[in-house]
């Protein structure tokens, strides 16, 4: 694809020779001739002016570089649908594999295709242009929208009900049992009924291994847009709002209620019971309790202000240093785990 009917495509501004020829795209460090890369983070800008792509996608701002650029507002996006250019992904035809196994009360909208032993349980309704690929499972009652896409031993439960364009990666269960017991008189566990289901919104993508936990009552929500990573965790009886990450491994504690436009790095845990305000973002590993206010960054465990966690974390590598001066400071006499030691 020449350079220039790519800018089109993009909505970028060319700036080099609109007859030069990209074939694919890539990383930055690994382009070469023919190759489109990107510049969205500042760290990586140095890079720009040694890399071999034939082009670069950068801010309208950037810096005259060597190299060919596209400009735009947002190159890191217009990136991701370069991707989608120049990537051929698989096609799913529209056909039933005959070792399915379809519920003669199910119904499926138009342009389904069920891959070999997927199950499709009595009164399932799916709408058009459905793709289930092999040993997929959708239980009993289940309602799904238009779009949907469940890969490989993705499973969604009774009852549960996705919106349009729902994504289910590998392994995604939605809709399995919350985490519920009631101790007995004589101290065993008695489950408690999750009869409550998942409801999904349009355009939420679940990633391989993520689970949704369905509620004891009333329901679990996930709203529209909403992103889950690999192996997170949502509670029985949570609600995620729209548009809000979970990244890999956070874990929701149930009943926990997460706001809009929300972003948990990687490891954030979030005990049951309390509400995350909109656009709160909390960094990898974070422990959350208590009910946290809009618009917050916080950081640790347990969870603080993301600045003054910084200077926490600064001031603890430097507490060797800082317990010399004290006691030098104190005219040597020793700390009070020296003179614990002495005395033991």
């Amino acid at each position: 694809m020449k350079l220039a009917d790519l800018a089109r495509q993009l909505n970028a501004a060319c700036s080099g020779d609109p007859d030069l020829e990209i074939t694919s795209v890539a990383g930055i460090e690994e382009a070469g001739a023919g190759q489109l890369t990107f510049v969205a983070n500042p760290k990586y800008a140095p890079l720009a002016r040694s890399t071999k792509a034939a082009a670069v996608l950068v801010r309208d701002d950037f810096p005259v570089i060597q190299a060919a650029t596209l400009r735009c507002s947002n190159p890191y996006l217009a990136f991701a649908r370069a991707i989608e250019i120049f990537y051929e992904p698989p096609v799913y035809p529209p056909g039933i594999h005959p070792t399915a196994v379809i519920d003669a009360t199910a119904t499926l909208g138009a342009n389904a295709h069920i891959a070999a032993y997927a199950v499709i349980g009595a009164e399932v309704s799916i709408g058009d242009n459905a793709v289930l690929l092999p040993h997929v499972v959708i239980y009993p009652r289940a309602r799904i929208g238009n779009g949907f896409f469940a890969h490989a031993h993705a499973v969604v439960r009774e009852g549960c009900v996705l919106g349009d364009r729902v994504v289910l990666q590998n392994g995604a269960i939605v809709g399995s049992d919350g985490f519920g017991f009631a101790k007995t008189d004589d101290g065993r566990w008695h489950k408690i009924m999750q009869s409550g289901p998942v409801e999904m919104g349009d355009d939420v993508e679940v990633q391989a291994n993520a689970c949704i936990d369905r509620a004891s009552i009333g329901a679990t929500r996930i709203g529209r847009g909403v992103k889950i990573d690999n192996l997170a965790q949502v509670g029985h009886g949570s609600s995620v709002d729209e548009n809000t990450l979970l990244c890999a491994q956070v874990g929701l504690a149930g009943s926990t209620h997460v706001g809009k436009n929300v972003m948990l790095a990687g490891q954030v845990g979030v005990a049951g019971h309390c509400r995350i305000g909109d656009g709160v973002i909390a960094t990898g590993q974070t422990g959350l309790h208590g009910d946290i206010p809009p618009g917050k960054i916080l950081s640790g465990s347990p969870g603080m202000e993301n600045r003054r966690w910084l200077r926490a974390t600064s001031i603890f590598y430097r507490l060797p240093e800082i317990l010399k001066r004290l006691e030098k400071a104190d005219g040597g006499s020793p700390s009070a785990e020296t003179a614990s030691k002495q005395g033991g």
